[in-house]
């Protein structure tokens, strides 16, 4: 499926744009061209949004494969109207072109959403067979900020079961596996969205983020992904109302991924715990390694305990030295922290609320769940007759004072995103998980994400870190203060800037 241009736009000779420039030296391709790039390409006139979006078809056609041994990334896809959309963008910026007109800030781009995301008048299932066929009354409010903005939504991601897994495969959806190494997971809950990415079948995607949904996938698929201050981004009520979670952007790139944050952001009246400006697409200012230059850099491999692999514990350390050779000042940080506390402290916060959530909404089909679904609803259950949410409240605040002391005196902390160098596409890990010399009762003890989700002020940005001995990328989180946005996408950049990127899987 090629389509051509519009008459009214077509794709120049001799092309300025660096980005395009780049793409067709590199030979991967339109598909994975990024979003900055592109939009700069469309408004010089020098690509239609028509090409992309027929690029980021055919590459989806030609990989994406199906749900046992493919990539499997999608649960529906929406092309023909992708491709209706795309040739009214190329009009439009032919119309700007000649009047001087500002587009609107995603115009033309693909753009996958997590199943979550629920669109007016399409399924919204999460996975689940008590959802089966379940229509979405209206767009949650990020898919309305998407399409508002010029959003084109071909597709969108698969996750696990009510986003409760950190890897992604489901009875209802097959699993989903990492382009990078289709015997690995690319992680979850947001593991389509990554795969996605990775494998060139979309420009950007969304996300979610509980304890890592958002940032582990990004981990492990070599992408970026922001979980931001809790309400920046507007969720879905009665669930927004819990103050772990978030909706959130992902990309290939710090910029692509900030564009798609500013769009997403801001105040919103569906979600009363929503705050702030809207960006209208203007993102941040990245302005490049440099920026790094007298920074105070806090660095913890282990955060605690956590018992990291040699290949992640190697390129988090990489890392920090590039950001000193920069003119950062790393400062190791020591957290009083470990795995097994930081599991029950999640787990007597989910008792009192994700898990009843999932036991109501997934009543009567019990014997129809995937096992990691009722082994997390198990262990909720086990930690609400534990600790009651007075108990839960004072197990955050601690985590949350200790934190606060650790970045005393500093700009931001880093520290690697998993322990683990990848999980398997279809483990469920009901048995815990083998991770450094140690057996972790539990699976999500590998990853070193779902602190920053009890200290769900602070901007946390997962950026790639290198590249373990398996094929499976490694990433690092960038973490700041409450609130402190711009820092966290300025270090990311930096650190993007300073560690080389593979190419991307060609996939056949």
């Amino acid at each position: 499926m090629s389509p051509q241009p519009t008459g009214s736009q077509t794709a120049g000779s001799g092309t300025a744009v660096a980005g395009l420039d780049r793409a067709t030296a590199a030979g991967e391709g339109l598909h994975f061209l990024d979003a900055v790039s592109a939009l700069e390409a469309f408004r010089a006139l020098e690509l239609s949004p028509v090409e992309l979006v027929s690029a980021v078809v055919a590459r989806t056609e030609a990989v994406n494969g199906d749900r046992g041994s493919g990539i499997n990334a999608f649960t529906e896809t929406l092309f023909d109207e992708a491709l209706e959309q795309a040739r009214t963008a190329a009009d439009v910026y032919a119309r700007c072109a000649r009047t001087g007109e500002q587009p609107p800030a995603l115009l033309g781009l693909p753009v996958a959403t997590k199943e979550k995301h629920a669109l007016a008048g399409r399924r919204i299932e999460q996975g689940l067979y008590a959802h089966r066929g379940r229509i979405a009354a209206a767009d949650h409010p990020v898919v309305e900020r998407i399409r508002a903005a010029g959003g084109i939504i071909h597709a969108r991601t698969t996750s696990p079961e009510f986003s409760c897994a950190t890897v992604t495969h489901s009875p209802m959806w097959g699993t989903t596996r990492n382009p990078w190494n289709l015997d690995a997971s690319p992680g979850g809950s947001s593991g389509g969205a990554g795969a996605a990415l990775a494998a060139g079948v979309a420009t950007l995607a969304t996300a979610s983020d509980i304890a890592g949904s958002t940032r582990i996938p990004a981990g492990f698929t070599g992408t970026v992904g922001y979980k931001a201050p809790y309400g920046r981004i507007p969720g879905l009520p009665p669930l927004s109302a819990d103050w772990y979670r978030g909706d959130g952007p992902m990309g290939r790139t710090v910029a692509d991924t900030a564009l798609l944050a500013s769009v997403m952001s801001g105040r919103h009246p569906v979600d009363h715990a929503s705050w702030g400006e809207n960006g209208g697409g203007n993102g941040h200012a990245l302005p490049g390694a440099h920026s790094v230059a007298g920074m105070r850099i806090g660095l913890s491999v282990t955060l605690g305990d956590f018992p990291v692999a040699p290949e992640v514990e190697a390129n988090t350390l990489a890392v920090a030295r590039a950001l000193e050779a920069a003119g950062a000042v790393v400062v190791p940080v020591s957290l009083p922290w470990t795995t097994a506390r930081i599991a029950e402290t999640i787990f007597a916060h989910f008792g009192h609320i994700l898990g009843p959530a999932m036991e109501a909404e997934t009543a009567g089909t019990e014997e129809k769940l995937a096992a990691y679904t009722r082994r997390f609803m198990q262990d909720a259950r086990a930690a609400a007759a534990r600790h009651s949410m007075v108990d839960s409240l004072a197990l955050d605040a601690r985590l949350q004072a200790e934190l606060a002391a650790a970045m005393e005196g500093l700009d931001a902390l880093l520290c690697p995103t998993s322990a683990v160098t990848s999980l398997a596409a279809d483990g469920d890990y009901l048995e815990g998980i083998d991770a450094g010399g140690r057996h972790l009762g539990h699976y999500w003890e590998a990853h070193l994400t779902s602190p920053f989700n009890v200290a769900n002020r602070c901007p946390v940005l997962s950026v790639p870190s290198g590249v373990a001995d398996d094929g499976v990328p490694t990433g690092v989180q960038v973490v700041g203060h409450p609130l402190d946005e711009a820092t966290v996408f300025r270090l990311g950049a930096a650190v993007e800037a300073l560690i080389p990127r593979r190419a991307w899987p060609l996939l056949g």
